[in-house]
């Protein structure tokens, strides 16, 4: 057979079907160009209405900026200027009498400004250094610029004592320091003193005033230890003050607080009904708070009330500790 008849057999098309190939040429044609024909004509854009509003919002935000007062440079608060710190120039040390020396004298030899304004100002009030012990003395000079100024000072190192008596009565230990001294040598400040001798008083009756008395006991302290003993009910043992918060790491305070005071005996402390006082009464107790408390009322009103005070062992969280402190306060009704 020969190839052209052979190919014409086997890849040939007849006319028919030549004439549906052209067919469907065409309408896959026809889909190509069909979207770019049914999309509709879109105007061309314009920027210029778009740029004119941009324009028109731009000048108003300006003419805003413009309207609105700068804060810049300027503050509500005027600023506060200091003058500027004249640097004193210093000089070696040299043999030197100090109640002779300015602030300027002072500062060339190392102290600050407001060192050399205090020690001219002590010794004012003193009428003159007359030993160097009454520099060492002056408020804000430290142990090491004494010792390294003391040598170079014409001064005797202590005031003979009967002159050492009368300046301790006359004038302050200290510059600066706000205490005068009495002629036994107590300083005497705005603080009224303790007394020495305080008769122990009763705790549970005891108001600040009272505890204030007591030496290292202040306003503050003294109203928490009320403030316990009231929410307590009352102290049965001295003791029982270590479980003020503020006292805890204060065993001398403590010590102090069990020296003048103590606890009546017979004293009964206010008692506390467990099987009928509601949730704010039980949580209100130091040794209940308010996750016991919580858990008492739930368990009474589940296993009804308690018979004795060994039932509270009942309860979990309740520890053996807390429940011997606890019973003395505690009433079954």
């Amino acid at each position: 057979m020969k190839p052209s008849r052979w190919l014409r057999r086997y890849f040939g098309f007849s006319r028919r079907e030549t004439s549906g190939f052209v067919v469907l040429l065409g309408l896959l044609i026809g889909l190509l160009f069909l979207p770019a024909l049914l999309r509709p004509r879109l105007a061309t854009y314009d920027p210029t209405p778009d740029q004119q509003q941009l324009n028109t919002l731009a000048a108003e935000l300006a003419a805003q900026r413009q309207a609105r007062p700068s804060f810049a440079g300027t503050s509500r608060y005027p600023r506060r200027t200091y003058p500027a710190r004249v640097r004193v120039p210093q000089v070696p040390l040299a043999p030197f009498d100090p109640n002779s020396f300015t602030t300027i004298d002072w500062q060339a030899r190392g102290l600050p400004e407001w060192l050399a304004k205090r020690l001219v100002k002590y010794r004012d009030v003193v009428g003159g250094f007359r030993a160097k012990e009454q520099i060492r003395k002056a408020y804000g000079l430290s142990d090491t610029t004494y010792a390294r100024l003391a040598p170079y000072m014409q001064l005797p190192e202590m005031l003979p004592p009967r002159e050492a008596r009368a300046t301790a009565s006359r004038y302050p230990s200290a510059a600066g320091s706000g205490f005068t001294a009495q002629p036994d040598g107590a300083p005497v400040g705005k603080f009224a003193r303790k007394p020495r001798n305080l008769q122990p008083f009763d705790l549970n009756s005891a108001d600040t005033t009272q505890l204030m008395q007591i030496r290292g006991i202040g306003r503050g302290l003294s109203a928490r230890v009320v403030e316990y003993r009231q929410r307590l009910g009352g102290f049965l043992l001295e003791d029982q003050l270590r479980e003020i918060y503020s006292l805890r790491d204060a065993p001398d305070l403590v010590d102090s607080l069990r020296k003048y005071t103590f606890v009546r005996s017979g004293f009964t402390p206010e008692l506390i009904d467990i099987n009928n006082a509601p949730f704010e009464t039980l949580q209100a107790h130091p040794y209940l708070g308010k996750r016991l408390a919580r858990v008492v009322v739930a368990f009474r009103q589940q296993h009804g009330p308690f018979r004795h005070p060994t039932d509270l062992r009942q309860i979990r969280i309740l520890d053996e500790a807390t429940l011997v402190k606890l019973q003395p306060y505690l009433v079954l009704k």
